[in-house]
């Protein structure tokens, strides 16, 4: 049913975003890109809702050896998210997601400041928060994420991304107050096989967005591969 692929991550933006036109105009809504490849889906749903745009940090705890794999997450606030089927199948030591979990906080930190230097997070209690990544295979990044903003006492916390597996779609219904997968296909294989350029989204990149959404406006120059 959906053969065609996404151009990249802007192009699966501005297919998502007629998904979520309930939430258009209204002064509640934020919407958070999860960085860095769901800030340029996340800015163009923002554009579209005419909602203000922030990053939400969360980095996966990627199977030592195998960093592709997501044994679990960490996100801001202190949240940390575990995958046990992963972690009891492939028989991994706390000691192991100790190490990998130190390594991946300090690049969170490293983020923040980078994304938003001297600015603080968006307030997001009691609003209604769109939570946008470029797309649902394990779903440990994504419900790290809506834990860290269950904590901030978000008011209504919305998943919504461009693809994802369907079953990862449903259970992450079990956390989220919605769930918007404009695409489910099967069979699902992976994000990336669903878009023509996954190149990598870069820090400038980032930057750059927030900076036309409206933040942090000392980076101005768009980077010649921002997408």
């Amino acid at each position: 049913m959906f053969e065609t692929k996404f151009e990249n991550r802007r192009d699966a933006g501005r297919e998502l975003a007629p998904h979520l036109n309930p939430y258009a105009g209204r002064g509640d809504t934020l919407v958070l890109g999860l960085p860095r490849g769901g800030v340029p889906v996340a800015y163009e749903v923002a554009r579209a809702l005419g909602a203000p745009l922030d990053v939400f940090v969360v980095r996966k705890l990627g199977v030592p050896g195998r960093s592709e794999l997501a044994m679990g997450a960490i996100a801001s606030g202190g949240v940390r998210v575990i995958n046990p089927g992963v972690i009891r199948a492939l028989g991994i030591e706390d000691n192991e997601i100790e190490e990998v979990a130190v390594r991946e906080q300090w690049e969170l930190a490293r983020q923040e400041q980078n994304f938003r230097p001297g600015r603080p997070p968006a307030d997001v209690e009691r609003r209604t928060v769109i939570l946008v990544d470029d797309g649902l295979a394990t779903g440990a990044t994504m419900r790290a994420a809506v834990a860290a903003l269950r904590r901030c006492k978000a008011g209504r916390i919305i998943v919504a991304v461009p693809v994802g597996s369907a079953d990862t779609c449903a259970d992450m219904k079990t956390v989220a107050d919605e769930v918007i997968c404009a695409r489910t296909p099967e069979p699902f294989l992976a994000v990336g096989e669903w878009y023509a350029d996954f190149s990598q989204t870069t820090d400038e990149e980032v930057r750059y967005l927030l900076a036309a959404a409206g933040h942090c406006q000392e980076f101005t120059a768009e980077p010649a591969a921002a997408h």
